[in-house]
């Protein structure tokens, strides 16, 4: 595999894992609000017997309690009247976005510069 091959596969890589960032993202704000909800998490595992370690996504779920809230006449409050919230941060979940939003786009700017560089290589051995 030639130099820039690998180059746009990494960068193609860092789009796919930071794309499912801010998917997990964009699914931990919608159910902020929903009692009892687990923030998930995006873990990477690298491929066993790679030599590119391009990994494999998987979601978790963060087991981190969220607050308690007392309120008898929920319908899914505990038997002394309690009911657990979510366990989703907002500002954690935006900042998560913000940082996820831009290393794509920094791997976006490094394909499109080991795709120019490419195209130029070719541009020189046609003539």
């Amino acid at each position: 595999m030639n130099p820039f091959e690998f180059s746009m596969m990494q960068a193609m890589s860092g789009m796919r894992v930071n794309s499912q960032r801010i998917t997990v993202s964009a699914e931990n704000v919608s159910n902020a609000d929903t009692p009892g909800y687990q923030r998930k998490i995006l873990l990477s595992e690298p491929r066993a017997g790679s030599e590119i370690s391009f990994g494999a996504l998987r979601t978790a779920l963060d087991r981190t309690p969220g607050e308690q809230e007392f309120n008898p006449s929920h319908p899914m409050s505990d038997d002394q009247g309690y009911i657990t919230l979510s366990n989703v941060s907002l500002v954690t979940e935006m900042a998560d976005m913000r940082e996820a939003n831009r290393t794509y786009e920094a791997n976006l700017n490094s394909f499109q510069q080991a795709r120019t560089m490419y195209s130029s290589l070719l541009d020189v051995l046609r003539r």
